[in-house]
Order: C-alpha cells, then sequence, then structure tokens
C-alpha cells in the first residue's frame, strides 16, 4: 500500500489524484508545516526537508517531488494515462511547473527563508518580483502547454491535473483567466473532471472566493 503524506489545500491533491487513477491501495497521513509537529517529525524521519506531498511506496522507497511522482505513477500504471504514448512535452511541462511556479509560490509563502535578514522590507520586495516571475511563467506555460493537458478523449494527464492545482494559487488563475482565456477553459474542464473535481472540491470548498 502506498503512504501520502500531506494535507488539506496543499499539493497533496495532485497526487491523491493520480492514485485514483493508477487504482491501487493508499492511505493519507496528515502532515503539514502549520500542524501537528509530531507528524513533522515522522515526515522527517523519510524526508529530511519536511516537503509535502511524499509519497512512500509499498516496497517502503520514499518519492518526493510532486513532478516525480507523477512521471513514476504514469510509468508505473500506463493504463491511468496520466502520460501518453509521446509524453516528452507532458514530462517537460511538469517539470517546467516545478520549476518556475511551485517554486516561486514557496518563496512567495516563505521569503524569510530565502533571504540572510529579518528586515521585512526586504522580504516584501522580494515577494513582489517573485510574483511577477510566476505570473509570467504562467502566461509563457498557457503559450506553450494549453493543448497537452487533456487526453485525446479529453481526460485529464499528469501535467493538467498539476496545472489546475498548482494555477489555483497566488492569483494565478484569475491572471490566466484575463490574458490567456483559452488555457483557463482547459483548467475549469480539468477541474470539471468526475475524478478530479470531488478532490479539489475538499481541498478548496471555499474556491474560487479563497
Amino acid at each position: 500500500m502506498y503512504t501520502l503524506y500531506g494535507t488539506r489545500n496543499s499539493g497533496s491533491c495532485i497526487i491523491e489524484v493520480a492514485l485514483q487513477r493508477c487504482g491501487v491501495q493508499w492511505r493519507q497521513v496528515e502532515a503539514s508545516p502549520w500542524g501537528d509537529p509530531a507528524s513533522m517529525e515522522a515526515l522527517a524521519q523519510i524526508n529530511p526537508l519536511r516537503q509535502i506531498p511524499t509519497l512512500q511506496r509499498p516496497d517502503g522507497s520514499v518519492l518526493t517531488e510532486s513532478a516525480a511522482i507523477l512521471i513514476h505513477l504514469g510509468l508505473e500504471y500506463p493504463e491511468s494515462d496520466l502520460l501518453p504514448h509521446d509524453s516528452a512535452q507532458v514530462i517537460r511541462g511538469l517539470v517546467y511547473i516545478a520549476a518556475n511556479c511551485y517554486s516561486a509560490i514557496s518563496i512567495i509563502d516563505y521569503p524569510q527563508r530565502w533571504l540572510d535578514s529579518e528586515d521585512e522590507q526586504l522580504q516584501a520586495c522580494l515577494t513582489i518580483g517573485t510574483r511577477k516571475h510566476l505570473h509570467r511563467a504562467w502566461q509563457l506555460f498557457a503559450d506553450q502547454f494549453a493543448g497537452q493537458l487533456l487526453s485525446p478523449q479529453s481526460v485529464p494527464n499528469a501535467l493538467g491535473i498539476m496545472a489546475a492545482a498548482v494555477s489555483r494559487w497566488d492569483g494565478a488563475r484569475d491572471l490566466l483567466v484575463h490574458s490567456r482565456p483559452e488555457c483557463a477553459k482547459i483548467l475549469e474542464q480539468v477541474d470539471a473532471d468526475p475524478l478530479v473535481a470531488p478532490v479539489f472540491a475538499w481541498h478548496w470548498p471555499k474556491w474560487p472566493q479563497e
């Protein structure tokens, strides 16, 4: 059985959807930087960076990084259609989000981690600059990958699931609605997928107001 470490309103929703698509048995362990310290200590035993989501495989080995987990599951369970037969662009898109979008959100949420200073003004400047980079990265993502988010049967693939989740943070989806409406419509189609929708609704019960 797989064990997923994560919490509500976090990237663990991406892996929850993927595990369901694969049809495997799994359990979730509540863990978050803002939650019970004991759970984070348990997570630290298998992931010293204490990142969520973290996925422990049935053999005890550990996978971290959402993009890597999705790629593994897509390759391990090809019938899930998380990865297309020619998966190069989907894998590229997953790494793009991890490198340019997910990483930027970490800086925006915790600017103090990236500065050797407690200066709040300096932290604010870092946050503003990072947010500009994040929003530009999403626009470039839409230009390059909007056509790669669904299978030929219009089922969200790994890239569609990850993009729909991560774009809910820090105003990215609103930005795309106004500047890249076609991509925003595809992301809304991912949101409405019968398997994705209930997972996202549990993680973001007040979306899009929150």
